[in-house]
């Protein structure tokens, strides 16, 4: 069979790293078409791919013949238009996150790709597919530490894009969490809280960093999160589950490091996204590359998982901006 001809729509940062990972790390595919709102960005991008073009509209690029399936790295709020155009053209696509921006689209995401009944989304948390935390649910299934109790996360990036605002932290970073609680876990969030120490004076004005999230699982299970995107340190992402009969922590560069055990502390901090989870990233993509090929289509988070993380980062925004002391419940979701 010839190499799976792959669209990628928007081609900034994550975008261009998704076609430089598809054009010289993954195998059985190829870029065929770029699109971005930056028409000179597409073309850049095109020119230094062999046989791929720049297509100006992005729901052409999707219906383009020449095009097999579609990985989206646009904007959130493009979301919702563009996979609905994929689900009509019944095109596979990785989608990174957020599915949609907001809950009411994302369940109508979810609904419609199960009325072509064939999955066709996969969303991009790419968490899941890290050496790291793939050993930790490993280990956790195994029941090892027997029934997890507790979770604590920390997830610090050194800076933030100027455009970045308090509800951002909770929709662009502290989502990956959400999404971690729920693979580790296998069960639903049901109520979150944020709350907001007193603001680091290195922040931006108006952006309240850092903040701490706590959710609840439907077992009662409590996770705690410190989300902090301005440190000027560099970026940490580090994950601790307390069972009942241990506890397991990942993040620290030394790969899984149990305390119920012997261990070794120390390491280097990663500078960044793509340094920690770089190898998340390939596994990601090629695993989807080859379940498209074989015609499963997804093989990871799908859209109910996307919607999913989009209703509890809702929630936790308007806990966010009430100020509340109390957690906000979620309502029941039905797909």
């Amino acid at each position: 069979m010839s190499d799976l001809r792959i669209a990628v729509l928007g081609v900034g940062v994550m975008g261009a790293d998704h076609v430089a990972r598809i054009t010289s790390r993954i195998s059985g595919a190829r870029v065929s078409v770029v699109n971005d709102y930056l028409p000179e960005k597409a073309e850049q991008i095109a020119a230094a791919v062999p046989g791929c073009r720049a297509v100006a509209d992005p729901l052409d690029a999707i219906a383009d013949a020449q095009v097999d399936a579609v990985l989206l790295a646009t904007p959130g709020p493009t979301h919702e238009k563009q996979l609905l155009t994929c689900l009509e053209h019944r095109k596979p696509v990785l989608c990174e996150k957020p599915l949609t921006t907001d809950v009411t689209s994302s369940l109508e995401i979810v609904r419609r790709e199960a009325d072509l009944g064939v999955p066709l989304i996969q969303v991009g948390f790419m968490r899941r597919f890290d050496h790291e935390y793939t050993a930790l649910k490993t280990l956790l299934d195994g029941g090892e530490l027997g029934t997890p109790l507790l979770m604590h996360c920390v997830h610090r990036n050194a800076s933030v894009p100027p455009y970045f605002d308090s509800s951002m932290i909770v929709r662009d970073s502290l989502v990956h969490e959400v999404d971690v609680t729920r693979f580790l876990f296998g069960e639903e969030i049901t109520s979150i809280q944020v709350i907001t120490p007193s603001a680091s004076p290195g922040a931006p004005q108006g952006l309240q960093d850092p903040q701490v999230a706590v959710f609840t699982t439907e077992s009662g299970k409590h996770i705690d999160v410190e989300v902090f995107v301005t440190t000027g340190v560099a970026y940490e992402v580090r994950t601790e589950v307390v069972g009942e009969r241990g506890s397991a922590m990942i993040g620290l560069g030394v790969g899984l490091v149990r305390k119920s055990a012997p261990g070794r502390w120390g390491g280097t901090i990663t500078p960044g996204f793509r340094e920690r989870f770089g190898q998340a990233y390939d596994t990601e993509v090629q695993r989807w590359v080859d379940a498209v090929v074989s015609g499963v289509n997804v093989d990871g988070p799908g859209a109910w998982d996307g919607y999913a993380s989009t209703a509890v980062c809702e929630a936790g925004v308007k806990s966010l901006q009430s100020g509340r002391p109390e957690p906000v419940e979620l309502d029941e979701r039905r797909a």
